[in-house]
């Protein structure tokens, strides 16, 4: 926690003191839905849910998002700040701990075997990136202090990814399953109808097509397009 503090606050701290003294009019954050909401009390989860963080991570975001309210408060700069539910896609790094399906895809086009964390019924808001960059585009042109989350509403569990991507890699891995990670969120899904009546922003991509333009990138990428 103290790592992370020094780093992620301090250093959202410094960005934001420089943003007053060049005089930038707005900031767009990249927070956290699942992260900032921790377990839900209903699914799916707009921007008045309680703000639970049970990781340093969501605590961070949570604080940056704190530091903004101060911000516009005190020196009157503008923020949006984006509640990103899980987002994955192509150029997804498959070397962190985090970010499933890009580990998942790399590890099945190099014909390794996954292992889903737990029973692997834990779900997610998959978001494509594409979809996100949209987003974006969009709170760069808004006037005012907002905070939207960005998810497409569908609420999907590990197993159900690992045969969609087993289907699209068109491995041959078999389900298997580890210790479930300490801490993991059971479940997660976003209401994002507060951007798409603000700024017209929906999700675009489905689910299978994102999955499948994600596989097809990795594939590229190893040389394995057909």
């Amino acid at each position: 926690p103290v790592y992370d503090a020094s780093v992620n606050i301090l250093g959202v701290l410094n960005i934001l003191e420089c943003c007053v003294k060049s005089g930038v009019r707005r900031v767009v954050f990249a927070s956290s839905g699942g992260a900032i909401y921790g377990e839900q009390d209903y699914f799916p989860a707009d921007e008045q849910h309680p703000t639970r963080p049970i990781s340093p991570y969501g605590v961070a975001k949570l604080t940056t998002e704190n530091y903004l309210f101060f911000y516009k408060a005190v020196y009157d700069l503008d923020s949006v700040c984006l509640r990103y539910a899980n987002v994955y896609g192509p150029r997804q790094n498959p070397e962190g701990e985090a970010g499933v399906v890009a580990i998942f895809t790399s590890k099945m086009l190099a014909n390794e075997h996954p292992v889903i964390n737990g029973d692997g019924r834990q779900t997610r808001d998959y978001v494509y990136v594409g979809d996100v960059v949209q987003a974006n585009v969009l709170a760069l042109q808004s006037n005012g202090s907002h905070v939207f989350n960005i998810g497409a509403g569908v609420e999907s569990d590990v197993n159900t990814l690992f045969h969609h991507l087993k289907g699209a890699t068109g491995s041959t891995a078999e389900e298997a399953h580890g210790p479930a990670k300490k801490g993991e969120q059971l479940r997660s899904v976003l209401d994002a109808r507060r951007i798409q009546a603000a700024l017209g922003w929906t999700p675009a991509v489905s689910i299978e097509e994102g999955l499948r333009r994600t596989v097809e990138y990795f594939k590229s990428k190893r040389g394995h397009a057909d």
